[in-house]
């Protein structure tokens, strides 16, 4: 039945993160199958579609049951039902979060004549879908969302031997790069850091004054500081730029997305708060520290190097949501306070030094 799928629809609705984390699901599918894939995601994850080689076509919607800026309206996904029908997809598989429901992805998959539909699902589904795991994360155990999505795919009968997270860098995205950090004022002989201290949501943002101490710890080791981000974080990366000296260069908005990952394919190593770049890091298997806001426990980076520094988020900003209320209060560490900038420089020190004993991030470094 799977094993004859030659047209494979994968709906991976929400974050650029989240998306990367799914890629070695992905590449068990074109390995097992060797079938086209087209992937159903977010514009937020848009821009790194391009750098997963085994996505074949894209199709972009903010869909209402994920957050998004500008979600569909109901006319939009009546189109996108018509579009997914006339696509003839042999099967499509639903990846989420064990926070999310796969139903209502579920329903547009069954509306738009797709045969052969797989997630997770916390009830019966009967009819929207045609294979399904029952979801017992959180309740009964948690696992690394990589972990997770494997486990789904594994349910058609596909498999990977490499299961890192897949992102490649092209040559001129390298060149381009490369070209934009000769311009910056700045000696990059003996390498860089990257410190990127945006967020999409505001619960996960560690103090500017914080970065600014850590920056000027960091000073120290001799490398120059790249502040990173989109062009709307340039007003945040500027101010600690700014408060850190002559060793930090505000890069904001200066790079593409490929540009991105060529950048941090190069970083000695990278500090950043829990959001993409910490997967893109973990694909290109740069050491990366994490000043985790302990949000979801599944979304450590995924087999590299470094250390996760968690800390709660405030009370007034916690999810209302039920599973990740249960998940916060039962089945995951709790850190009161706030890393200190001292504890972080000397982590960043040790991942800096030749020959040092490098670990990998224990996937499950933030699960009870």
């Amino acid at each position: 039945m799977w094993n004859t799928c030659k047209k494979i629809l994968c709906i991976r609705a929400d974050n650029m993160g989240d998306l990367i984390m799914t890629t070695p699901a992905l590449k068990a599918l074109k390995e097992t199958f060797h079938c086209h894939i087209t992937v159903l995601t977010s514009t937020l994850a848009k821009s790194i579609t391009s750098y997963i080689p085994v996505i074949d076509d894209v199709i972009i919607r903010d869909l209402p049951w994920i957050k998004a800026d500008a979600a569909a309206a109901g006319d939009d996904l009546l189109e996108l039902v018509n579009v997914l029908r006339e696509l003839q997809f042999d099967a499509a598989i639903i990846f989420t979060v064990y926070s999310q429901s796969a139903l209502p992805a579920a329903m547009l998959t069954m509306m738009a004549g797709i045969p052969l539909r797989l997630a997770y699902s916390r009830e019966n589904p009967y009819g929207l879908l045609s294979h399904w795991l029952p979801d017992k994360e959180p309740y009964s155990f948690i696992q690394h969302q990589v972990k997770r999505d494997l486990a789904l795919v594994a349910v058609t009968g596909a498999a990977t031997a490499d299961d890192r997270l897949l992102l490649t860098v092209s040559k001129a995205d390298m060149q381009n790069m490369l070209a934009k950090l000769h311009q910056l004022p700045v000696d990059l002989t003996k390498g860089y850091l990257i410190f990127h201290p945006g967020v999409s949501e505001e619960k996960r943002m560690y103090p500017v004054s914080e970065w600014i101490t850590l920056g000027k710890l960091a000073a120290s080791y001799g490398l120059p500081i790249l502040l990173t981000g989109t062009a709307k974080e340039r007003a945040l990366t500027s101010a600690i730029a700014a408060g850190i000296g002559d060793h930090a260069i505000d890069t904001a908005g200066l790079f593409t997305a490929g540009e991105f990952i060529a950048l941090a394919d190069g970083a000695a190593a990278i500090v950043s708060v829990n959001t993409a770049t910490i997967h893109i890091a973990a694909a290109r298997q740069t050491p990366v520290i994490v000043l985790y806001a302990l949000t979801n426990p599944q979304h450590t980076p995924w087999k590299v190097c470094g250390k996760v520094f968690p800390w709660n988020v405030p009370a007034r900003l916690q999810s209302k949501n039920e599973v990740i209320a249960y998940v916060r209060n039962n089945r995951m560490i709790r850190e009161a306070a706030l890393p200190q900038p001292a504890d972080i420089a000397r982590a960043l020190e040790s991942l800096l030094q030749k020959g040092s004993n490098m670990q990998y991030i224990a996937p499950d470094t933030l699960i009870l």
